[in-house]
């Protein structure tokens, strides 16, 4: 029983850290000009719609 709630704790922490480094990267990516963008696959809509955020450090 405790491995499985720890497992659990695990593995949501994990999930949480994903996506916040998901959305530090798509913050960074929109610094990026439309052909850079686009020569990664990816389109400023496409990262507006899966979020994003900047960090000041």
């Amino acid at each position: 029983m405790a491995r499985n709630f720890l497992h659990t704790a695990y593995d949501r922490m994990v999930t949480a850290r994903e996506r916040q480094v998901r959305r530090y990267v798509n913050g960074a990516l929109l610094q990026l000009d439309d052909d850079s963008l686009k020569i990664l696959g990816r389109s400023r809509e496409e990262i507006n719609r899966e979020g994003y955020q900047t960090y000041f450090f």
